[in-house]
């Protein structure tokens, strides 16, 4: 298409907007914001566009093709430079003038003539004639004959809009979308982060405020309107940064909520999120309320805005961070939770044996009901007589919900920040909290059973995913679960008769029909006095362990009274029982009471007695008493075993003259060695090995030879032979060779499970690969015995158990080695291994190397060997070798190496 020469001034400018088929806004080059100006096109007319109504005015419609003549140009020309005549004839307000799109003017497109040739405009032909007109005349005509556009004889369907200037329930519009992507073009921008906007095919007007994010807005005047002569700091530069990239531009809108009939959403381009870039700017910050709408995203805008922060961009100028840096293993660490506090705060043990309270960060448990807090947000002193676990709605659910999720388990734990001391409160370490993955806050807040703490916008103290804890805490309220329900609030009738001597006997007759009745242990006051919560009879109850007599912990004084000092071992046994059972599931079996109203009985957790357990450690013992128990006898037995072991009470016990002098001769007794050479030949999934004497290798190659040879000329009848549980048979292994075996189980399947008696293989075979094996082969002995290694222990973690039984396999697996046995653990000798070349403990290099712990052996024989054990073992753990690489991980009930599950 030629285009004219003219005889105005050429400018250059870029189209910032398209306010209709015959004008534009035109924004200068320079400046940010640069000047602009509005041109309407010279000679032409177009279709008006639809106006929005104001107050109670009638809606205006389209006329038609004024949307498409709109579109033709927005498509063409926004966002691209242009040059353009500009001037404004006598007495008119408007400028006109002609837009030419391209990089070379004598080559550039006249946008007039393709807006006529199109059919989109009238010529005005009662203008002055000008070669101009005249071609626009001639296109004009050219359209019509053609029936391009509005000189179509039947107007196009979709050339009249069907606008919706409001929507009549904003909130079942949002549920309706169900967070799915809507086309829409951006028609006006308010402020950075407010648009207007025609959500298309179907000319949803909206009013969308950005997810996430607020930007310096303007001052309102008393009309409500923008006051331009109010400047707000990056207010201009914030908009003008938005249009420049979104106004009148295609998107797609994801609508996630409703704020005072304003939609709330995501605004999806393919350049970018513009809510993303405007906080890396420094244009706008985070929005805690919206954010919580948003269905992703939401790390991407808080990292946006630290970024922004760390670079004191803009709003950020003047920033100073308000938490205090917290580094290394202070930061992230492992521990295993042993109380939970109401309903946000656990007591975690550390790898090292140290118990730290922390709180789960930016939550806050059920609150008391009509406890508010004053003008200062100081909450009143909390009344004596309420028991905030059972008296305030849903603090009891969300204490069990932790409870049974977490005691006893290990967590993963990173410190958000550390709340200061202040009002006569402790200083607080707030954490997130995960297990296996999940957040423990976040599942608290989900199901209704904790709130959101609601910050300052400047206020960083907060969790390291509080956004998706505003989202659990939305869900939540819109499912009104917890404490957002409105009916079915819980109240819990607890009734105390501790140390209430009336009311424990009318509770004793239902508690002894009972025999063993469940409790939850509350509290811990010694190793044998506990606070129980009864859920059957829902009952608070002290309950005295029967049987036992132990030792008193300190106590601090109370009500004017002196503190005393604790008995010998009384804390070691209020530890123990405390890790054992606090805050755990148990069962107890009350036998009496005693005068002040405590019962006495049996308790039990994981089906071990406890009474029984503490004599066994040696932190109790038997009480005259329990002569007259069921269980005197395992009682007895514990206490022997404890006595021969001098364990804790028990370390300075004597018995007899003879004990004496057995004690005596102990000290002096060495470690005896006698070297047997065998070779390995299988490991077991539990670390037990199984041996064959070298020296007996030809005796056993010998017969192995014999049995082939006898298979070969009589081969066993598939069928004929019906093996039986502990059967001596032959079997064949995978190499579909004939060896000796022994039946372990026979299954309902047709399959046994055998074990190789000469080598120590295990294997499930069909009973079709056993055979009736001849008497003549039966009279040897197995050639392969089943040794553990001594004085060493596995580790408790399943991996770091199969890497060490991976490493002893490569060590002795089809070696051979020098073996000393050192003792027996039950039938099975403890043994010591050394290579045959270098004489080096193969034991001891795998606890060098953090693959094996020590265990305690108390035998005088044997102390040089766990010395020099527990030497290889700190060299591990200071090197943080292995299991040893997040710090010191055993743990007292750390399992003995074979003593199998």
């Amino acid at each position: 298409m030629s285009t004219p020469s003219f005889k105005y001034v050429m400018r250059q400018g870029i189209v910032k907007q398209v306010s209709s088929g015959d004008s534009v806004i035109i924004r200068g080059l320079k400046g940010a914001p640069p000047p602009e100006r509005q041109l309407n096109f010279s000679n032409i007319v177009a279709p008006k566009l639809a106006r929005r109504p104001v107050g109670n005015g009638e809606e205006a419609k389209d006329e038609p093709y004024a949307w498409k003549a709109r579109e033709f140009l927005r498509k063409k020309l926004v966002g691209e430079e242009v040059w353009f005549t500009a001037e404004k004839p006598q007495n008119a307000t408007r400028e006109y003038g002609v837009v030419l799109l391209g990089k070379d003017v004598n080559s550039a497109e006249n946008i007039t003539e393709s807006l006529v040739s199109e059919g989109l405009v009238s010529v005005r032909r009662e203008a002055r004639n000008t070669p101009e007109l005249a071609r626009l005349i001639e296109l004009e005509d050219a359209a019509k004959a053609a029936g391009k556009g509005k000189w179509a004889s039947t107007p196009a369907p979709d050339s009249v809009r069907d606008i919706k200037w409001s929507v009549d329930n904003p909130r079942n519009f949002v549920d309706k979308l169900g967070g799915k992507r809507v086309k829409a073009v951006i028609e006006h921008v308010r402020d950075g982060s407010t648009v207007r906007a025609f959500l298309v095919p179907d000319f949803y007007h909206i009013t969308l405020m950005i997810s996430g994010i607020r930007c310096p807005g303007y001052k309102l005047d008393s009309d409500g309107k923008p006051d331009l002569n109010t400047s707000v700091e990056f207010a201009d530069e914030a908009k003008y940064y938005v249009e420049l990239r979104l106004l009148q531009r295609d998107v797609e809108i994801v609508l996630e909520s409703v704020n005072n009939n304003n939609f709330v959403g995501t605004i999806i381009h393919p350049n970018g999120n513009i809510a993303e870039s405007l906080l890396k700017e420094g244009l706008a910050r985070c929005v805690d309320w919206s954010m919580a709408y948003m269905k992703s995203g939401a790390a991407k805008l808080r990292a946006a805005e630290a970024q922004a922060k760390a670079k004191k961009l803009r709003l950020w100028k003047d920033y100073q961070s308000t938490s205090p840096q917290i580094h290394g293993n202070e930061k992230n660490f492992v521990g295993t939770v042993v109380e939970v506090v109401n309903g946000d705060a656990l007591f975690v043990k550390t790898p090292n044996g140290s118990v730290k309270k922390i709180f789960l960060a930016s939550i806050r448990p059920p609150k008391e009901p009509g406890r508010v807090a004053d003008e200062e947000g100081k909450l009143p002193p909390r009344s004596k007589k309420i028991r905030p676990l059972y008296d305030i709605p849903w603090m009891f659910e969300a204490r069990e919900y932790l409870r049974k999720k977490l005691i006893g388990k290990k967590v993963n734990v990173t410190v958000d920040y550390i709340q200061a001391a202040k009002d006569n409160f402790p200083e607080k370490t707030c954490c997130t909290v995960t297990i296996s993955g999940v957040n423990v806050a976040e599942a608290l807040v989900s199901k209704g059973l904790a709130t959101v703490i609601r910050y300052r916008q400047d206020d960083d103290q907060r969790s390291s995913h509080y956004d998706e804890l505003l989202a659990a805490e939305t869900k939540a309220i819109k499912s009104q679960k917890g404490v957002h329900a409105k009916k079915d609030i819980p109240n819990h009738r607890v009734t105390d008769i501790s140390g209430d001597s009336s009311k424990a006997k009318t509770f004793l007759p239902f508690l002894q029909r009972a025999k063993r009745t469940e409790a939850i242990v509350e509290f811990v006051a010694s190793g044998s006095r506990l606070r129980l919560f009864i859920p059957k009879e829902s009952c608070l109850v002290t309950f005295l362990l029967g049987g036992i007599s132990c030792p008193r912990g300190a106590r601090p004084g109370l009500n004017g009274q002196p503190a005393s000092e604790g008995e010998p071992f009384g804390e070691e046994a209020l530890l123990y029982t405390k890790e054992k059972c606090l805050q755990q599931e148990v069962e107890i079996q009350v036998e009496s009471l005693d005068k002040v109203g405590n019962f006495i009985g049996w308790l039990w957790i994981d089906n071990v007695n406890l009474s029984v357990a503490l004599v066994e450690m040696g932190y109790a013992s038997v009480h005259p008493t329990a002569e007259r128990s069921e269980y005197y006898r395992q009682l007895t037995l514990a206490e022997e075993a404890a006595k021969a072991q001098r364990l804790n009470r028990w370390k300075d016990y004597v018995e007899d003259k003879e004990e004496v002098q057995r004690i005596e001769e102990d000290k002096v007794v060495e470690r005896k060695i006698n070297y047997e050479k065998v070779i390995v030949t299988e490991i077991t999934k539990e670390g037990h090995f199984y041996a064959q004497n070298v020296d007996q290798g030809a005796k056993l190659e010998s017969l192995m030879a014999k049995i082939r040879q006898e298979f070969q000329v009589n081969p066993p009848l598939p069928g004929a032979y019906t093996p039986k549980r502990n059967d001596i048979c032959a079997a064949k292994f995978d190499d579909d060779q004939w060896y000796r075996a022994k039946v372990e189980k026979v299954e309902k399947n047709g399959n046994v499970s055998v074990y190789y008696i000469d080598y120590g293989n295990r294997q499930t075979i069909n009973t079709t690969r056993c055979a009736a094996l001849p008497s003549a082969f039966t009279t040897d002995k197995p050639y392969a015995q089943e040794y553990v290694l001594a004085c060493v222990t596995l580790p408790n973690d399943p991996d770091y158990i199969k890497e060490s039984i991976s490493y002893l396999s490569s060590d002795i697996l089809d070696r051979q080695t020098l073996l000393n046995v050192e003792y027996k653990v039950g039938s099975i000798p403890a043994v010591t291994l050394t290579t045959t070349d270098t004489n080096a403990d193969i034991g001891k290099g795998l606890i060098a190397d953090g693959l094996l712990l020590v265990e305690n052996r108390r035998e005088k024989r044997l102390s040089k060997l766990v010395n020099d054990y527990k030497e290889a073992e700190k060299s591990a753990m200071k090197n943080r070798y292995h299991i040893w690489e997040y710090g010191d991980i055993t743990e007292d009930d750390a399992r003995e190496f074979g003593a199998g599950a």
